[in-house]
């Protein structure tokens, strides 16, 4: 929005310098990924730029790394880097598996309740839905503790299955708050109407609510997608030594071996974050079209 023509001098001294204020703290924000891009692509493997990069010389790239990340390094390349294994790739395979399963398991779950914490005739329901959130508040090393000694009772620690149920506990969050504040727009009308006309409580659901409300569980699937797929500190507790994750390899590859592969890997995920973020705009915009208001 520009200023307006009878804006006095100051005004448009403090206008310019808040414009020139955000763009500098924007730049500070994505400085770092303008820098791992292009690295990504080194063939050396050290984290530099060379002499043949910064000259734009092809032989000074290279996609070793992101073959490294996939595990389509031939013999040759696996014999001469140490970080041409097969980790990186069952890391990435793993992390998609499990941000899969957790999304699917919270995304139900969530979904049900934010349903029932919906309705007013809910006991303790502003209570239940400050336990709820709690993941979301309290420091993932403490979440991570509490499941460590929880799960280590039932045999979970180690286990796919435990990480996914833990992943699960920290997606479910963002679920119910998307999908209650979808709910508060949503006319029950139309559900007594329906019920009214002869339709069956799951018949409407699927038919009347669930299309109306979509836009918000999709949105909390995908920031509950992202949670799984980023999380480290989790696994780091709950998962075992075979439970290779691609943010578990990142940080082990930080501690062990610097190798460019994590540059790949981080240019994957910005690039994962930059689509799911797009569609859930998409998803906001639409859900605004749907509840009659102008998408700003």
């Amino acid at each position: 929005m520009g200023l307006p023509v009878y804006a006095t001098p100051g005004q448009r001294i403090w206008h310019y310098s808040y414009l020139a204020f955000c763009a500098l703290v924007l730049f500070f924000l994505v400085s770092p990924l303008i820098v791992v891009i292009p690295l990504s692509f080194n063939a050396s493997p050290f984290l530099h730029f060379t002499q043949d990069m910064l000259a734009l010389d092809p032989k000074g790239y290279s996609t070793l790394w992101y073959k490294s990340l996939f595990g389509m390094c031939d013999a040759e390349e696996a014999s001469l880097w140490t970080s041409c294994t097969d980790k990186w790739k069952v890391g990435t395979i793993n992390s998609f598996i499990i941000a899969i399963a957790a999304t699917g398991l919270a995304t139900t779950l969530g979904t049900l309740a934010a349903l029932g914490l919906s309705r007013e005739h809910v006991p303790f329901r502003r209570t239940i839905m400050a336990v709820m959130i709690s993941p979301l508040i309290v420091p993932f090393v403490i979440t991570a503790s509490g499941m460590f000694f929880f799960f280590a009772k039932v045999n979970l620690v180690s286990t796919m299955s435990g990480i996914v149920l833990a992943h699960t506990i920290l997606g479910l969050p963002f679920v119910v708050i998307t999908v209650t504040s979808t709910l508060v727009g949503f006319d029950n009308n139309l559900m007594k109407a329906a019920a009214n006309l002869g339709g069956t409580p799951f018949y409407n659901f699927f038919k009347i609510q669930m299309p109306l409300i979509a836009p918000g569980v999709i949105s909390g699937a995908l920031f509950a997608f992202i949670t799984s797929f980023d999380e480290v500190v989790i696994v780091l507790f709950v998962g075992g030594p075979d439970q290779y994750t691609l943010p578990r390899q990142m940080w082990s590859g930080l501690r062990e071996e610097i190798s460019p592969t994590i540059l790949a890997a981080a240019t994957i995920l910005v690039l994962l974050s930059i689509v799911l973020l797009t569609t859930l705009e998409l998803l906001r915009r639409r859900n605004e079209r749907l509840r009659g208001i102008s998408p700003a």
